[in-house]
């Protein structure tokens, strides 16, 4: 070959512009079930955006689709970082990826888009709007990832949070800014209870109500899509933002659903407000994450979880916490749901997640069976912040009621092999039996704070001691509607105070005295 030849091919290598010059790219070499290893990409990071380029023209628009369109850009998110290249999860249609794709790195870490206009809307776990209600306009982006604010950014939990549950408000109180968990067998009423403190949100001054985010993992869409129109019914959808990662969602994405809702919730906090987000449920999260962890090739530890699983959720729930003024005073409030087998509460998520947060409502299926609805079974339940939680109302009434459905439980044992009891003994036990109906509530009916005061105070004051036990919840629908009707400024007073004046208490006895004196026929045990 002369010379002149080898200039020429010289020169024509020399203009030969590199492949994806400036762009820091990759190649699939294998998928399977979601996952793909990668070779290349020598400069990735963990939790980072990757681009899979399915044919040319093809350019990142900066939103993170899902794959729900047919034609929209594909994304996945880098989990293992390997000598010989990095395996991602793909966020979308697994079908559009094949081996020898080039992958493209996009240099940010995975975030979600977030505004109020997300309110009243059902989103995906990547932000974007599933309802048809058309896109977003403007919205801020939120890193998936944050670290949670440490100890001098917070501030102590006394503001209450009331769920409209008698059982939770007079017993194991909520506070703004606290991790309380939701733990039961299946059927028990768990997201009962949860969509019930969303709704009770409405009674709240719309200055000081709570952002509500319910955060839908791997369950039916027939059951998100009922909860909705349940909400919107309610006039709680206004309000409220629900993240929907069903069952049909591919796992990568019902993995990173509360992490998602908690980046929206951080939005809102940021700017002062509170916020109560429900993670219903994160056994299946948890689920979801050991699939993922396992098609990533990372050593199995107990039943087959990763090791560190009790990270993926203490990461999650620490997050939630009131700030201090200085950091704007915005809160979450976090109500996790946990899924048990034959209510066993020592089993490996469970006791992870019982760990984690300020206490625990434990719903039992032997009450919910004898038709004590929330079957909350006090003994076990608790709240680690407990009365501080409490307005000074709620704390005068309810001081009392757990040692007494306590003792009334014990004593109810004892009934079953005891013929003849004594008076002060019957009495506890007839006294219990109606406190018990006291505390049922129907499904999808809160109760505003002021009515569950008068309600307890006259339960503590012996007021239905002479109902028959079957009529107790009727009598006290009665007695409801007589405080509304006659003396709806005590109730007004009891709402704007928090507190329950020695006026107030005279006035809900007079009120009972003309109550009992007006349906003398309701009152029949004993006479």
């Amino acid at each position: 070959m002369d010379s002149a030849t080898v200039e020429k091919i010289i020169k024509e290598i020399g203009n030969i512009a590199p492949a994806h010059e400036g762009e820091h790219v990759g190649r699939v070499v294998a998928v399977g079930d979601g996952v793909v290893a990668i070779d290349g990409l020598s400069k990735a990071v963990m939790s980072e955006v990757l681009l899979f380029e399915e044919g040319k023209g093809k350019k990142l628009k900066g939103t993170m689709s899902a794959g729900g369109e047919a034609q929209g850009e594909l994304f996945g998110l880098i989990l293992n970082l390997e000598e010989d290249g990095v395996r991602a999860t793909i966020l979308g249609d697994t079908a559009r990826v094949s081996e020898g794709m080039t992958v493209k790195s996009t240099g940010r870490i995975l975030s979600v888009p977030a505004s109020a206009e997300m309110l009243g809307r059902v989103v995906n776990a990547l932000g974007e709007h599933i309802d048809g209600k058309g896109p977003f306009k403007k919205t801020t982006l939120m890193p998936i990832e944050r670290q949670a604010a440490g100890v001098i950014d917070r501030k102590s939990v006394t503001v209450p949070l009331a769920t409209g549950t008698k059982a939770i408000d007079a017993m194991i109180p909520i506070g703004r800014g606290q991790r309380e968990l939701i733990i039961g067998d299946r059927g028990t009423g768990k997201t009962t209870v949860a969509i019930d403190a969303i709704i009770n949100q409405k009674y709240e001054p719309e200055a000081t109500r709570p952002i509500c985010i319910y955060v839908a993992i791997g369950q039916k869409e027939s059951k998100t899509a009922r909860i909705a129109q349940q909400l919107r019914e309610q006039g709680a959808m206004d309000y409220t933002i629900i993240v929907d990662a069903p069952a049909s969602a591919p796992a990568a994405l019902q993995y990173l659903a509360p992490f998602s809702g908690v980046a929206i919730g951080e939005y809102f906090m940021d700017k002062g407000r509170d916020v109560l987000i429900i993670y219903d449920d994160l056994s299946k999260q948890a689920t979801a994450y050991r699939q993922l962890s396992l098609l990533l090739r990372r050593p199995p530890g107990r039943e087959a979880y990763p090791g560190d699983v009790f990270y993926l959720h203490s990461r999650l729930l620490e997050r939630a916490c009131r700030l201090s003024e200085e950091k704007g005073g915005g809160s979450i409030t976090a109500l996790p749901i946990i899924e048990t087998q034959e209510g066993d509460v020592s089993g490996y998520i469970p006791t992870n997640v019982i760990s984690i947060t300020d206490g625990q409502m434990f719903l039992v299926t032997d009450l919910f069976n004898k038709g004590i609805k929330p079957a909350i079974d006090v003994g076990i339940s608790v709240s680690r912040v407990g009365s501080a939680a409490q307005t000074k109302a709620m704390k005068s009434v309810a001081g009392g009621i757990k040692l007494e459905l306590a003792q009334f439980r014990e004593l109810e044992a004892f009934m079953q092999f005891a013929s003849d009891l004594d008076k002060a003994t019957a009495d506890r036990i007839e006294s219990g039996r109606r406190m018990v109906e006291v505390l049922k509530q129907k499904n999808g009916a809160p109760i505003p704070l002021e009515r569950q005061v008068a309600a307890l105070y006259a339960a503590g004051h012996a007021f239905f001691l002479d109902v028959p036990v079957n009529k107790v919840t009727e009598v006290e629908g009665q007695l409801m509607e007589f405080l509304d009707g006659q003396y709806s400024k005590t109730l007004a007073a009891i709402k704007k105070t928090g507190q329950l004046s020695e006026d107030a208490k005279k006035e809900l006895n007079k009120a009972m005295e003309e109550f009992r004196l007006a349906h003398a026929e309701l009152f029949s045990v004993g006479k």
